[in-house]
């Protein structure tokens, strides 16, 4: 068949290189230019860079206006394959394929739909991710499945290890996905919008840690947050620190959430939790911090005495 690609980051370059790789032809393909966003600039390979390598047009877009409608109808696609586009495609571009668009997300849809799906599902502890492929129509990411694909969640997974597990699905996802709208398939299966979440893209107060959360929940933030993504982060004496590694305390710690409290090993306990002053809740382990300066140390050697308080703000 005959494909156009919508794709960005490293997700739109795999797909890519699953297409060229595939008995597809690959007609045009359509990506975002550069961005200084802090999640745009992770995973940052080159679709554009890809595709011209192997003498594909490119079209450089933030937004797929009217004025791609004629590159695209030069380029006559069959269906359309989309990986990570970051806005809204619109009708007369997603319908304009004979076969439809396709449309692959990180994510077991119909729930985290939208933006930094693999960041918010850890968060939330979930114990599978994965990676839909589904025809795209007129609401984003709501489209019939036409395949899912899992990972499991380890029980110290970073969201960097679930990028690496799910990002290998997206080329094998794709051309199946092809394989079966060529095939003739129209079957596909309709999401059920009762169990749809849609999520929005992650920012810099999204990291902010809230010591009233559980040392459960403030642990897989720190793990969502994992390098190169920008970290959970708290104040000391107006100071940012940068969370870069803790985990769940072994003991019992009560008293006021962000209090520092404890050594534990080599690690420093903050009381967490709303319940906390009722003396039934772990607290959050610290094993590195980083201060705004890159430096890391470990908790316990920045950290030189107890008492005082990691807080929210400055």
């Amino acid at each position: 068949m005959r494909v156009t690609m919508f794709g960005y980051q490293t997700w739109g370059h795999r797909t890519l290189q699953a297409l060229l790789d595939s008995e597809h032809e690959v007609t045009l393909v359509v990506t975002h230019p550069k961005s200084d966003h802090a999640y745009e600039r992770i995973w940052s390979d080159s679709v554009a860079d890809l595709a011209a390598g192997h003498g594909v047009p490119v079209e450089v877009r933030d937004r797929p206006e009217d004025d791609l409608l004629g590159p695209l109808k030069e380029a006559d696609p069959d269906v359309i394959v989309a990986t990570n586009w970051r806005t809204w495609i619109p009708p007369q571009i997603f319908s304009l394929p004979r076969l439809g668009t396709l449309n692959v997300h990180d994510s077991l849809l119909p729930k985290y739909a939208g933006f930094s799906p693999l960041i918010w599902a850890l968060i939330n502890g979930e114990k599978q991710v994965g990676v839909t492929a589904h025809m795209m129509d007129g609401t984003l990411d709501a489209g019939d499945i036409v395949l899912r694909r899992s990972v499991p969640v380890g029980d110290r997974d970073t969201t960097t290890d679930l990028f690496h597990k799910t990002l290998e699905l997206f080329g094998p996802i794709t051309v199946d996905g092809l394989a079966l709208i060529a095939s003739g398939r129209t079957d596909w299966t309709p999401q059920d919008r009762s169990r749809a979440s849609f999520f929005h893209k992650r920012s810099e107060e999204d990291n902010r840690i809230d010591w009233t959360w559980t040392a459960e929940e403030l642990d897989r933030l720190v793990r969502a947050q994992s390098d190169p993504y920008p970290n959970a982060y708290a104040f000391h004496n107006g100071q940012r620190l940068r969370i870069a590694a803790a985990h769940v305390s072994d003991g019992i710690y009560g008293g006021t959430p962000g209090r520092i409290f404890y050594r534990e090993g080599d690690a420093v306990v903050i009381v967490a939790g709303a319940e906390a002053r009722r003396g039934k809740s772990h607290g959050l382990a610290i094993d590195r911090i980083r201060l705004d300066d890159d430096t890391e140390l470990p908790a316990g050697e920045y950290f030189r005495s107890m008492g005082g308080y990691l807080t929210s703000h400055p």
